[in-house]
This record gives C-alpha cells, sequence and structure tokens, in this order.
C-alpha cells in the first residue's frame, strides 16, 4: 500500500525530546515500512525515517529562532500534499484542523487522527461542517464531547515498539517519576503534594512552555524550592526515559483535564512500572486499575494508592504492555481502518467492492 503519513511541523519526526504526537507517527511510519509498505513522511526537513521523507521546513518550527508564525508553513505543507496526493491510496493526516478544505474531495481515501482535546466549544461547530472527513480517534473518551454523527471509521490506542523501553523488574532507586508538560492541567502541583505526604522523592522530567512559563515561575518552581525531597531534571529524550521510568516505583499521572490518550502512562508500563493517574479523560481505558496501576479520585486517594505499589507485579504490568500497547498493534488496526475506507485505492479493496456489487446486482436480479 502506498501510504502519505503527514505530520506537524512543530517538532521533528521523531522529536528530540517532548512531542506526543510526531512520536507516534514516528512509530507508525516505520512499522508500515517495516512490513513492506511504500510510506512517504511529510515532516521537517530534520526528521529521521527509512521512508521517503518530504521536507515540509528545514528544522522543526519550535527549535528555529527566525520563525515567528507556524501557520503559513503548514499551509505550504499541505499544498505540496494536495500536488501529489494521488500518488497514495491513503492520507493519513496528524495535523489537527488545517488540511480539511483541502482534502474534501479526496476525503473518502483520507483519515485524520485527532491527537487533541475535542471537548473545546469552537470545535462543534467545525466539526460539524466537515463531517464527511473520516476521523480516527484514540480513545473512546475522546469523542464524547462531539456529536456522534460524524464520521467517526476507528479508534486506535497508540502503541509502541516493543523493545524501545525494556523491563526492569527490579528498580534501583525508590523514588516517584513525573514526566510530561509542566502546565495547569497536568497538574504537577499534586504530584509534589503527593510524594510530601508519603515521604518519598520526586524526579519531575518536564518541559515548560512558554505559555507556562508564568505558572512556572509562579507556582510550581516556589513548590519545588520548598520541598527537598523533589528534583526538577527539566526534559529528558527518549533514551533518558528507559532509566528516568524504569527505576521509579511509579509514575504518577495526576491530570485534571479530558487526556485524550497519555502516551507516558504506557512508556512506563512498558517499563514495568505500574502508574497512579486520576480518573479523567482516557485513563480507564488505558490503565487497569490493580492491573497496572492504579485509577484515582483525589490525593487522597493517590496517597494511599502508593502504599499499595507491592500488591502490583511488574512482570505483569509489561505483560499487558505487550497484549495492548506495541506498534504492532496500532499498525494492524489502522491497516485494518485503511483499507476500510470506501475510495482507498487497493488490489484487496477493490476485489471488496467489486464483489459487494456482484452481491447487489444478484439480489435485484
Amino acid at each position: 500500500m502506498k501510504i502519505a503519513q503527514i505530520a506537524p511541523l512543530s517538532e521533528s519526526v521523531p522529536p528530540r525530546l517532548y512531542g506526543g504526537t510526531e512520536r507516534v507517527v514516528s512509530y507508525l511510519t516505520e512499522e508500515l515500512v517495516r512490513q513492506g509498505h511504500k510510506v512517504t513522511l511529510f515532516a521537517s526537513g530534520d526528521s529521521r525515517t527509512a521512508a521517503k521523507l518530504v521536507r515540509c521546513s528545514d528544522i522543526a518550527l519550535r527549535l528555529n529562532p527566525v520563525v515567528k508564525d507556524h501557520l503559513p508553513y503548514h499551509i505550504v505543507m499541505m499544498d505540496e500534499v494536495r500536488q501529489r496526493a494521488d500518488d497514495f491510496d491513503v492520507l493519513h493526516f496528524h495535523t489537527d484542523l488545517l488540511h480539511f478544505p483541502f482534502v474534501r474531495d479526496l476525503a473518502g481515501r483520507t483519515i485524520t487522527t485527532t491527537h487533541g482535546r475535542l471537548d473545546l466549544p469552537d470545535l462543534r461547530p467545525f466539526f460539524v461542517a466537515f463531517q464527511d472527513v473520516p476521523l480516527v480517534s484514540i480513545s473512546r473518551e475522546q469523542r464524547r464531547a462531539l456529536p456522534r454523527h460524524l464520521n467517526w471509521v476507528g479508534n486506535v490506542y497508540h502503541g509502541l515498539p516493543r523493545d524501545l523501553l525494556p523491563f526492569n523488574g527490579n528498580p534501583s532507586a525508590g523514588y516517584l517519576a513525573y514526566l510530561g508538560r509542566i502546565s495547569p492541567e497536568k497538574r504537577p502541583d499534586r504530584a509534589i503534594e503527593i510524594a510530601a505526604r508519603v515521604g518519598l522523592p520526586l524526579k519531575m522530567a518536564a518541559k515548560v512552555d512558554r505559555a507556562d512559563q508564568d505558572y512556572w515561575d509562579n507556582a510550581i518552581a516556589p513548590m519545588i524550592r520548598s520541598h527537598p525531597n523533589v528534583e526538577f531534571v527539566g526534559e529528558i529524550n527518549e533514551l533518558q526515559k528507559a532509566e528516568f521510568l524504569g527505576n521509579a516505583r511509579a509514575l504518577l499521572f495526576p491530570i485534571d483535564w479530558p487526556e485524550p490518550f497519555g502516551l507516558v502512562t504506557i512508556e512506563a508500563m512498558a517499563c514495568g512500572t505500574p502508574v497512579i493517574a486520576f480518573r479523567a479523560g482516557a485513563v480507564p481505558e488505558v490503565i487497569d486499575d490493580g492491573l497496572t496501576g492504579f485509577v484515582v479520585r483525589n490525593v487522597d486517594e493517590a496517597v494511599k494508592a502508593i502504599f499499595r505499589l507491592d500488591t502490583l507485579d511488574r512482570r505483569k504490568v509489561r505483560a499487558i504492555f505487550e497484549h495492548r500497547f506495541t506498534v504492532e498493534r496500532m499498525a494492524k488496526d489502522y491497516l485494518r481502518v485503511y483499507s476500510g475506507l470506501p475510495d482507498v485505492r487497493t488490489d484487496a479493496a477493490r476485489l471488496r467492492r467489486e464483489h459487494g456489487e456482484q452481491i447487489e446486482l444478484h439480489a435485484v436480479a
């Protein structure tokens, strides 16, 4: 199958540091190539891939100090995709909303993975206006805020390469981990409070965006300074995650927003590290309560869950990851979605449509 993967340009594919969407695009692209598909990746020029790379910016836009506005670069990329559209059987978009007007007459052989939150009120009229465009959610919960009659063609949970993060059955350190982004909805303040109440060290590996600089300066940085058990290590890369997550007693995921998926939770599970996560968004779909971690409603319940960590089997955490959240499973699910699109251009799809038409003709006769 000839597949186009269209990624955001803000980060490279894979990203150097933080960047969940671009990381998932990378895992999927490389697995599809490994399986023998002809994949073209539209992404920033500093991306690394075994697929054919179409460079749509010199480097990731977030890392380019000259770039002030990302929008023009993405529109130019959409025009490039549009010009090459006939080269592909399927076009898979990961670019939020920008591409919808460009692909309306191609919609039958496109899918759009909705990586972000969908509960914002401005999104409802947008998706209603483009309800013919095929959509794939990354959790069932993610869909709830939008009308049911949209063109949902699948739900595909994220997956990681099986050997990306090794299992660690005997963590060498007794700390709790926080990994992700410093922002109000991610609630790093809760993580600090939980660690303080149970008397355990907390290591925080996190990115501070410009939009969250005031929150960091006025809320989180002072909390860290006042808690000697908390260590802030900043952003970490893929190679550092194995040690950071694998040596933790648990990952704290104290979110306060409708998280569409939560990639960091399955990264922890790959290491065998259980997750203590607040019940919000997709958390109950991803975390098997009592097996891969604990789903809690508040800080008090999170504190109690810390003292129950010894009841969890890290080998079972890893086994559930291998069963539910590998890249092989993710690629298989997406290929099933691709094949079911009405205008997908593959031999199998053509035979299926022709067979269906014959059945209908026989029925009429």
